[in-house]
């Protein structure tokens, strides 16, 4: 498996945010069903988290603001999460891009 991230954890804003940059490497992009999914594990977490592309903020916990980024396969995402399980929600994401959100394509 390509890695397709990197790791970026620092210190934003505050001693609790981290961010990390992800590629979308789906050949569809980040259409719904990886962004349900994507929303739908984010909500699991306490943490607010943010996806960044280009000049777009939008809450990782929301599934029509991660359509809204229009995201191609190969644009690079920045995850932003602050909060108590901050770490653990960006392993969690990260992962999800890592795995192509379960697409063979």
């Amino acid at each position: 498996m390509i890695d397709n991230s990197a790791l970026r954890e620092g210190s934003p804003n505050s001693e609790t945010a981290v961010a990390r940059t992800v590629i979308v490497v789906n050949q569809l992009g980040l259409h719904a069903r990886p962004a349900a999914q994507l929303a739908q594990e984010a909500q699991n977490f306490q943490a607010e988290i943010a996806i960044l592309c280009d000049s777009q903020e939008v809450d990782a916990k929301s599934i029509l603001d991660i359509l809204t980024l229009a995201a191609a396969q190969g644009s690079t995402l920045e995850l932003r999460a602050e909060g108590v399980d901050a770490v653990e929600a960006l392993d969690c994401l990260e992962g999800l891009f890592k795995s192509k959100f379960g697409e063979d394509k």
